[in-house]
């Protein structure tokens, strides 16, 4: 499985409308919403949240990797918003974020989760892909250049 198998139109914002980390959080995770039922919806939240507040995942560069894995989520999801304007976030680097990627998981699935984190981790680190991502405007041109990138990188 790839980093591209996760996402699709639902679960991608081009544009992302928040003013506060805790809404980005938010508004990602309830983009969940098509994939699970609600009360898999509130794992997933609470999974984020409490991961979040061990540490922040603003992981510098303007980008923020939050994730989560929990035993009452029942398979892997990925949702990636472009904010529309930059929210501080708790970053490691103090700066405020334009990009977030979150990653959630069963409890069970550590090696996958890891393996993901690390691939988003190394794609984003691209300075190149990250400019690229900042231009687009559609769904469909963040899919493609995730597509694009992770196939260069990693040949699926």
């Amino acid at each position: 499985m790839n980093i591209i198998s996760l996402l699709d139109s639902s679960t991608v914002i081009p544009d992302l409308k928040a003013s506060s980390k805790k809404e980005v959080l938010n508004e990602l995770i309830s983009s969940l919403s098509s994939k699970v039922d609600n009360e898999e919806l509130e794992t997933i939240r609470k999974a984020v949240f409490e991961r979040e507040e061990i540490m922040s995942t603003g992981v510098g560069k303007g980008l923020a990797i939050p994730h989560g894995k929990a035993s009452g989520i029942r398979d892997n999801y990925a949702a990636f918003a472009l904010l529309e304007s930059p929210v501080e976030y708790e970053a490691i680097d103090g700066q405020p974020v334009t990009m977030v990627f979150l990653l959630v998981g069963p409890q069970s699935s550590n090696s996958f989760h890891i393996k993901m984190l690390s691939r988003i981790s190394r794609l984003m680190n691209n300075s190149e892909f990250r400019m690229e991502l900042n231009e687009c405007k559609t769904v469909e041109e963040i899919l493609n250049i995730f597509k694009r990138e992770e196939e260069t990188h990693f040949g699926n």
